[in-house]
């Protein structure tokens, strides 16, 4: 009994770091754990392999030596980035994969700033905690995933089944239909009980059913609300002359850029654009973007007086509108993930709690022994008469 208990114990830890990692694909952030696709960082975390990831927002300023997970804009074209800190500048954090000859800066990327930095690998020796082939594991999973959207979307016509949105939309029809599907068999399988007195215990129970569907669409939320968001970067130039390029400005002056707030789904969303640089100002409030619209925040970015290349970040934090406004502000003032959690724990409790409203209080187990018992007291009275 033990042994399975710690056999149980291990398959759940298995599966929850796969679908820890295959999240953090879907959202574009780690989520507790990460993976390197290239051999940069060899040999402290080998291709393929994961590691534990620590959240930017828990951790404090990362120092040289640390290894970090940050949003590159020239690596590999951009995208997330796991590389060593080997020095700390005025400009930002220069960075290095340790297989690498070079500096990513002698390569060509701006030193990394603050906004660019999502989480840090964890080092409680200081030795990088890793784990052997996870990141092999959802690649595969991925590309299986993403060669089955396209598929569907060719034979049917759907483009918006496509890319990171299209895998929720999927996940949750998919859930919706199994749930459908299970719900009316499990119904007509009771219904034929209390017909015939049988009982095949093949049910699956109501409760994993509603929590996999509360699951999904806690997942769904969270994408919603973490793709599209997160720090974009402006390359700044301050230059001795004006110019019709929008991020050329003449020195020691100031320029209005819109920021778009485009929302391509049908619930509304409030939207924070922070800066994350001391030469721009935002002036409004948070934006409220109805479904399929857009919204534009206008950026006031200052040009230094010294001329050059001045790399400019802001960070959107998006959230669902399903709470009202003075409690998003309310919450977004106690931490920016404060309003995720409560959103998606609100949504997946309330899929949760109607899903268990449909199916009834009890399992199917429950609702069977009840109708044993029912049957068993008509009997004894039909006796007695």
């Amino acid at each position: 009994m033990i042994h399975r208990g710690v056999t149980r114990v291990f398959q759940g830890l298995v599966l929850a770091s796969i679908l820890a990692l295959f999240a953090g694909q879907i959202l574009g952030q780690p989520i507790l754990l990460g993976f390197v696709e290239t051999g940069s960082m060899e040999p402290t975390i080998e291709t393929g392999h994961g590691f534990v990831a620590v959240p930017d927002v828990v951790t404090d300023d990362p120092e040289p030596g640390d290894v970090i997970v940050f949003e590159a804009e020239e690596i590999d074209g951009g995208g997330l980035t796991t590389h060593r800190v080997v020095e700390e500048t005025e400009r930002g954090y220069v960075t290095k994969g340790d297989a690498n000859p070079v500096t990513d800066q002698d390569s060509g990327e701006p030193p990394v700033q603050d906004g660019q930095i999502v989480a840090s690998a964890w080092r409680p020796t200081g030795e990088v905690v890793t784990v052997p082939h996870l990141g092999t594991a959802v690649m595969t999973v991925g590309d299986a995933v993403e060669s089955a959207q396209s598929r569907l979307a060719v034979a049917f016509g759907l483009g918006s089944i496509r890319g990171t949105s299209g895998i929720a939309y999927l996940g949750i029809g998919l859930s919706g239909a199994l749930y459908t599907i299970e719900t009316v068999r499990e119904r007509r399988s009771v219904s034929n009980e209390s017909r015939l007195g049988g009982d095949d215990g093949t049910a699956l129970d109501p409760r994993l059913l509603c929590g996999a569907f509360a699951l999904l669409v806690i997942v769904a939320a969270a994408g919603a609300m973490l793709v599209p968001a997160g720090t974009q970067s402006y390359g700044v130039v301050s230059a001795e002359f004006d110019s019709e390029q929008a991020l050329v400005i003449e020195r020691g002056t100031t320029e209005t850029v819109p920021y778009v707030v485009a929302n391509d789904g049908i619930v509304p969303v409030v939207s924070y654009v922070e800066t994350e640089s001391d030469h721009v100002a935002i002036d409004e409030g948070p934006a409220t973007v109805g479904p399929r619209d857009d919204a534009e925040v206008p950026l006031s970015i200052s040009a230094p007086a010294e001329t050059g290349h001045y790399p400019a970040y802001v960070t959107e934090y998006r959230y669902l509108h399903v709470l009202p406004l003075p409690v998003i502000d309310a919450l977004h003032d106690v931490h920016p993930w404060s309003p995720v959690v409560v959103i998606v724990s609100l949504l997946g409790g309330l899929t949760y709690g109607v899903g268990r409203w449909l199916c009834g209080p009890r399992d199917p187990r429950s609702r069977r022994d009840a109708a044993r018992d029912r049957r068993t007291k008509t009997r004894s009275l039909i006796r007695r008469r």
